[in-house]
């Protein structure tokens, strides 16, 4: 392989046979619960990287299934968003994510920064409840009931909420085990359709891991619970600052 062929196909690893296709990305019925709760804000500070500001103590816990995604497949994902303001303008901080798909975990990683790691997310319609868990291996990490769809939503009344600017931390390390990439990295969800949205009492229970360190961001009071499902395509990113500048 001549160097201007690896420069024309090296877009992610391995060289001559990617985890994953390029994009853009394609959610088709994308199925979110989303539980808010008050945590610690002293926790929340010492997790947040500036220049990302929190000034109130809410987390938002979400489990995600993706029965249809361009490029990666079929999967269920689950993790933690933190609100927060960059230059004085609302966001959010993805501070965890835990999924079951080896594609959307080296792309989410490798193209973005998402804090990407194995497990086993469920999402389970149980009769009048929605139940989801996250399990590492045998354990029980995180425990969400919802009541089913007791309240019908304004669907398009959530889309500028989705529409506002993600952030995550990307770090790539050099081959001596020093930070070679560390910056942080802006994206957004596009070209959103709204399919329903509703609304219920919910529960949230988080479970102390070591690697699975969800629990880390404690549940001190559920605020409320959406349910919704939209089509949804995830857009590429921009550098926002350099930590090694």
């Amino acid at each position: 392989m001549k160097i201007a062929d690896v420069r024309k196909n090296a877009f992610a690893m391995p060289l001559t046979n990617p985890a994953y296709p390029r994009g853009p990305y394609r959610f088709y019925d994308r199925e979110y619960i989303i539980i808010t709760y008050r945590t610690d804000i002293e926790a929340l500070r010492a997790v947040v990287p500036e220049p990302l500001e929190v000034d109130e103590p809410l987390v938002k816990y979400e489990f995600i299934r993706m029965p249809d995604s361009t490029g990666f497949g079929d999967y269920t994902e689950s993790g933690q968003v933190i609100p927060v303001k960059y230059k004085g303008k609302p966001g959010n901080y993805t501070h965890s994510m835990y999924l079951d798909d080896e594609a959307p975990i080296a792309g989410g990683r490798e193209i973005w920064g998402f804090p990407k790691k194995l497990a086993s997310p469920k999402i389970t319609h149980e009769s009048d409840v929605i139940t989801c868990t996250l399990h590492y291996g045998s354990a029980l990490c995180a425990l969400a009931t919802m009541g089913y769809k007791h309240k019908i939503l304004d669907a398009q009344s959530l889309v500028p909420a989705l529409s506002i600017p993600n952030f995550l931390i990307k770090i790539i390390p050099h081959v001596d085990g020093s930070p070679r990439v560390c910056e942080l990295v802006r994206y957004g969800l596009e070209d959103i359709h709204m399919k329903g949205a509703w609304s219920s009492p919910a529960a949230l229970d988080l479970y102390n891991h070591i690697i699975c360190d969800v629990a880390s961001l404690p549940v001190r009071e559920v605020v409320s619970a959406l349910h919704f499902k939209a089509d949804i395509t995830l857009g590429l990113g921009s550098v926002e600052f350099d930590y090694l500048a």
